[in-house]
């Protein structure tokens, strides 16, 4: 008779080396089909159109903050603070399923096929969902991911300025981007984590890893998930995408897989009902992928056009600027468009401008806290000798504009 008990628990990680699964549970959840879903949805988008390594998945940064999170558990424990069983698996069950509910090329969809609904919003209601399948199993991880639970400490593991999510994602991208400036100290900054009056704080020898983690951070985005080229490629992605729901709603009719043909032929908004989820459940990379490829050849000029410059990597030309570009310069765009047969209606997808914002770190909201041994709670950026972390809490936004390569701009 075969076992029920699955003894295949191990993960080999390239960050981490070997990855314990810890209980049956947690190992069920990740066997689950939407869960295995994550291995076909990437973690950076388009940027591996700028670094070629990029193309690590959703199921390898879930999987390793559940790591880091056993980690950062063990380690409170050690230093006193009481932990049930309970609450430490429901913990990492809730940091294992945070991005559960991302669309195909992480946050294209939601800006495209779907109407005002986060992928955070999705991965409640696959939560909610597979809390119904193991039996209620879950009802303590929902109320950590929502941030409910009264042990406050713990929601912040999951999600705060100092949690799990970033402490991977960071360490993970600058490891298959190459960027070694994003390479933090995730495994010294949990060593120094530390629970004072339920609320999480960072020990004072971890002073200089937490600053490198913020200006790491920073550097992260403008160099890699802010890099101009990642910008215009997803801005592209959101307006081929967009096009097709154009077309499809006025009863065009696209080559495209059953799950991405349900998206384009409804009206998909927070009104997530059972068949629209389990419909997003079987949509990835490879329905928009095989898509794009097909739309190539497609006799709307503007979708095939788009399919075309996004697959053979010819994208817009992009500017970027410190203040709003100005009115005439986007009329003399639009006028030498218009001159190389460019219709008016190509300004919507062809034409873009936009805004990016970095804010390494905010100090008005779930602060990071330097402990000290006398007893005294610090923020950050009162405690850090580092002017530059004083700075790094003003928002920095960056002006762009995206049009056809032949359009000339002074």
């Amino acid at each position: 008779m075969k076992s029920s008990i699955n003894k295949v628990k191990i993960i080999n990680d390239p960050i981490y080396g070997f990855i314990t699964i810890p209980n049956k549970l947690i190992f069920d959840l990740i066997e689950h089909p939407y869960f295995q879903r994550l291995r076909r949805i990437t973690q950076m988008g388009m940027s591996n159109l700028v670094y070629p390594g990029a193309h690590h998945t959703r199921f390898h940064h879930a999987v390793g903050c559940m790591h880091l999170m056993q980690k950062a558990i063990r380690v409170l424990i050690n230093k006193g603070v009481e932990i049930s069983d309970d609450e430490k698996n429901a913990v990492c069950m809730a940091i294992l399923l945070h991005d559960i509910g991302h669309g195909p090329y992480s946050h294209a969809l939601e800006h495209s096929i779907v109407e005002g609904v986060s992928h955070e919003a999705i991965s409640l209601l696959f939560m909610k969902e597979l809390n119904k399948e193991f039996k209620g199993k879950l009802s303590l991880a929902i109320e950590i991911f929502e941030g409910k639970y009264p042990r406050k400490f713990l929601n912040q593991l999951v999600s705060s300025q100092l949690d799990i999510d970033r402490m991977d994602y960071l360490k993970r991208d600058s490891f298959y981007t190459g960027v070694a400036e994003g390479n933090i100290s995730s495994e010294r900054l949990i060593d120094m984590l530390n629970v004072v009056e339920d609320k999480l704080v960072v020990e004072e020898k971890g002073i200089y890893s937490v600053e490198k983690f913020i200006v790491g951070r920073r550097l992260m985005y403008w160099q890699v998930y802010l890099h101009k080229t990642s910008v215009v490629a997803e801005k592209m992605l959101v307006n081929l995408l967009a096009r097709a729901k154009h077309l499809a709603q006025r009863g065009v009719q696209l080559p495209s897989s059953k799950a991405l043909h349900y998206f384009l032929y409804r009206e998909v908004d927070e009104n997530f009902d059972l068949e629209t989820l389990k419909t997003f459940s079987r949509l990835d990379d490879y329905d928009i992928l095989s898509a794009i490829k097909d739309w190539i050849s497609h006799d709307d000029k503007i979708l095939s056009k788009l399919s075309e410059m996004i697959i053979n990597r010819k994208l817009l030309k992009v500017k970027i600027n410190s203040e709003p570009f100005k009115e005439k310069d986007i009329e003399e765009i639009k006028r030498q468009m218009l001159k190389k047969g460019w219709t008016e209606e190509a300004f919507t997808y062809f034409l873009i401008q936009d805004t990016v914002e970095n804010q390494a770190y905010n100090d008005k909201s779930n602060k990071i806290y330097l402990y000290y041994k006398n007893g005294d709670i610090i923020d950050i950026v009162k405690a850090s000798d580092q002017l530059n972390i004083q700075a790094l809490t003003k928002p920095v936004v960056k002006h762009f504009l995206c049009y056809p390569k032949h359009v000339k701009i002074s």
